[in-house]
């Protein structure tokens, strides 16, 4: 995993988090205004392995509510637990305790299903140089905090957004007239910005690569014609400048293959569009005492 991914700046994630919190608790949390409103103590519960992301948004909900409140954590961010793991203890006021409660188990359980699957695309790649890459089926309003879970767990970012690279589809080509016409534009208009073409056969590949553009994403090739495809871009006069990336038709059954073909890069929307959120609790009182029976 990348350990080391920073975080998104801080009001990127104040914002997520006054969202998330005007949505949960609106005027009031009712429940929360029947407790006495007292020092108390909480334990988090981790009950499925997973790779932990999303201590920041974690941390900021409850710190909304109770800027004095105390999170000792046990695990670092981007840390593989284990089951049963108790990876972080809070002491402050109960009722903002509970009160931050869903939002902040909403925020870390989504990131570290995201960094999981990430996580497990990864290694099942590790040693053929191919690289996990995301896409923009991210939840609305979530991309920045799903695209860095997707680097915990070791993966790298597509475009953000429609905005810091140019990627040229079928669409577009074909309203161009033609994928050189398109790619030259392109170049013209932002020659800051990196150029990603889709290609759709091996002669448009050869375009693509004459073209020098950043990235050619190969899109549904069978494997043949994948094969093929990394055999032109690496041989002369190209000599593997340009890298290739996959994208379409790429699950756990198929990845590991796809990667010994030797692409560079495979893109796979199920790290942020298929959530499989952790399962997390956060229990009021002391952790539970791992010598008792």
């Amino acid at each position: 995993m990348n350990v080391s991914a920073p975080a998104p700046p801080d009001a990127v994630i104040q914002a997520d988090v006054a969202a998330a919190l005007a949505e949960d608790i609106g005027d009031g949390d009712v429940t929360a205004a029947l407790l006495p409103d007292a020092p108390d103590i909480a334990y988090l519960l981790c009950k499925e392995n997973a790779v932990i992301c999303g201590r920041p948004w974690f941390d900021a909900c409850h710190r909304a509510l109770d800027p004095e409140v105390r999170i000792d954590w046990r695990v670092a961010e981007g840390d593989r637990i284990a089951k049963g793991s108790v990876i972080a203890t809070l002491a402050g006021r109960n009722r903002a305790l509970v009160s931050a409660e869903r939002a902040s188990l909403n925020f870390l359980q989504t990131l570290s299903g995201t960094a999981t699957i990430t996580a497990r695309y990864v290694d099942a790649v590790r040693g053929t140089g191919a690289r996990i890459l995301d896409t923009r089926k991210t939840i609305p309003g979530l991309r920045v905090a799903q695209k860095y879970a997707v680097r915990v767990g070791g993966g790298m970012n597509h475009r953000i957004g429609l905005f810091d690279a140019v990627m040229l589809k079928e669409n577009h080509i074909r309203a161009y007239g033609s994928l050189r016409g398109a790619a030259m534009a392109a170049r013209e208009r932002h020659p800051q910005l990196p150029l990603i073409v889709e290609v759709e056969t091996l002669t448009q590949l050869r375009e693509a690569l004459d073209a020098g553009c950043t990235r050619i994403l190969i899109d549904d090739f069978d494997a043949d014609t994948r094969r093929e495809a990394v055999r032109i871009a690496k041989s002369a006069p190209y000599d593997g400048r340009i890298p290739l990336e996959v994208s379409g038709g790429v699950d756990m059954s198929t990845l590991r293959a796809i990667a010994e073909d030797g692409v560079d890069c495979i893109s796979i929307g199920g790290l942020t569009k298929h959530v499989h959120a952790i399962d997390l609790s956060l229990k009021l009182g002391p952790p539970p005492d791992r010598n008792s029976t």
